[in-house]
């Protein structure tokens, strides 16, 4: 992970760990690690978004090495970035196209607002600079700003952008995009999709007609089916998470608008909760700012630590 992202990883993450790290001098007035400071440390984690089971997780690993022992601030900060850190690493895997399959075909998903077409956009590019060649279909019909978004993000890239009018049957036209990027040899075919979330059974009959067309050209697909989830909403997140695995198979997560966010945690709860691969993070509108996800340089973010 280049440096540069790692500054801005950790700016982003400042909101979430002064969250984190202000309570922890309450916590540690009396310098040891009783039960009672390990009772306020696990309501601390709590709070900071990081949820009570990987919050149980991480003060069950403090009672079994650090019990009774006097503890310095910084070595507290060390200790639950260990921690967190063992909790995250398992999901840090990032999205690879298998080439056995061509197109990879990716089905991004989540509702309005949390910067799935932008993220297509990022990927796309990533990938271009790869050495491979994205197609990108906007299938967020029912929103003309996300269609004119992904057009313009398909124009930096130099990839094609299928469209269709406004209200065009979605499932549709990620058949034409399948066939398209199958006949032109596309490397990756990216899928945008609607989020409208105020009308669930819709949206996920609408998910579920995707996958059943695209599966008459290719019964392995979609390939990867991307959640793409934001930082500000906290543990709502999780509720998130809940409702698309009903819908559709998710593969993995990516994490955007960690810049804005003083809940960061919640992803040491994603991870936690459902072990799903944590594709990438983001920290900002710029091509750059979304990267892979670091399992240790998050965990050092997160909790304040100058090795981030």
């Amino acid at each position: 992970m280049a440096l540069g992202f790692i500054s801005r990883l950790k700016e982003g993450l400042a909101r979430s760990t002064q969250k984190l790290t202000s309570g922890l001098a309450g916590v540690l007035t009396r310098r040891k690690l009783d039960d009672e400071a390990l009772a306020e440390l696990e309501d601390l984690l709590i709070t900071a978004d990081l949820g009570p089971a990987a919050a149980r997780r991480v003060i069950a690993a403090f009672r079994r090495t650090r019990f009774g022992r006097e503890v310095s601030e910084a070595e507290v900060k060390e200790s639950l970035a260990q921690e967190i850190a063992a909790i995250l690493a398992p999901v840090a895997r990032p999205l690879t196209p298998d080439p056995a399959h061509k197109p990879h075909v990716v089905l991004v998903v989540g509702v309005n607002g949390t910067g799935k077409t932008t993220t297509i956009g990022k990927l796309a590019l990533a990938w271009r600079e790869a050495g491979l060649s994205p197609m990108l279909v906007a299938g967020d019909t029912f929103r003309a700003a996300a269609v004119e978004q992904l057009q313009i993000w398909g124009e930096r890239v130099g990839a094609p952008v299928i469209t269709g009018p406004a209200n065009t049957d979605a499932a549709g036209l990620a058949f034409d995009g399948l066939a398209r990027a199958r006949a032109e040899g596309a490397d990756v075919l990216l899928i945008d999709t609607a989020g409208r979330l105020h009308n669930k059974s819709a949206l996920m009959e609408e998910l579920r007609k995707i996958i059943r067309v695209l599966r008459k050209q290719d019964a392995t697909a979609p390939h990867s089916v991307l959640l793409v989830l934001d930082a500000t909403t906290g543990q709502n997140a999780i509720e998130q998470v809940r409702v698309f695995k009903e819908m559709v198979d998710v593969t993995g997560l990516i994490v955007t608008k960690l810049d804005g966010s003083a809940r960061g945690g919640v992803v040491v709860a994603l991870a936690e909760t459902f072990a799903l691969p944590v594709h990438a993070v983001g920290v900002g509108e710029q091509a750059g700012d979304l990267r892979p996800f670091a399992a240790s340089a998050f965990a050092a973010g997160l909790v304040g630590l100058e090795r981030a």
